[in-house]
């Protein structure tokens, strides 16, 4: 059964976001997680309080808008020590930097899976971020899941540099519903 929008409400409905399903992200959908390496070893890590919002048109998933915040309190690694070294200035300086967040700017086709581009703020810098995902919308559901490096010292984490390496793999998952 269809149903009519009454002429007022008509005006500010596009066809594009009529048929756009948003899907929430939370630290229970959505997973980030880091390997951080160093001569001789590496050490896991991740973050639990995520919140934001994923929007797609229709099938389109070129049309994805992610826009996501990282609660930098909720940092966590395999080592409680590291851990609190990690929030303090020489990383991630969370008093001076509480969040971390990440806006798409552009999702496109790159052969069999995409490529998803947008802006990440961290440490009080702002750089655009490129990256491979596995994007997949059914059934109410959206799944991402992508595996990729960043350079620590492009948002000015030079801590350790020849002790600590400066690539850190990133891994993210996201199994939301609407």
């Amino acid at each position: 059964m269809r149903w009519i929008l009454p002429l007022a409400l008509a005006a500010f409905v596009t066809p594009a976001t009529m048929f756009a399903d948003e899907f929430p992200l939370t630290g229970k959908n959505t997973t980030i997680t880091f390997v951080g390496t160093k001569p001789g070893g590496k050490h896991d890590g991740g973050f639990k309080a995520i919140t934001g919002a994923a929007v797609v048109e229709g099938k389109d998933l070129t049309s994805l808008k992610i826009s996501l915040e990282i609660d930098m309190e909720s940092l966590w690694s395999d080592n409680p020590k590291l851990t609190n070294h990690l929030k303090s200035p020489d990383f991630f300086g969370i008093k001076s930097n509480p969040k971390t967040k990440f806006v798409s700017t552009k999702v496109e086709k790159a052969g069999a899976d995409y490529k998803i581009t947008g802006d990440m703020t961290m440490c009080g810098e702002t750089k655009s971020l490129s990256f491979p995902a596995t994007i997949t919308v059914a059934g109410g559901a959206l799944n991402i899941t992508s595996q990729f490096a960043i350079d620590r010292t492009k948002w000015g984490m030079t801590y350790g540099q020849g002790k600590v390496d400066n690539q850190v793999k990133l891994k993210v998952s996201v199994k939301a519903t609407k």
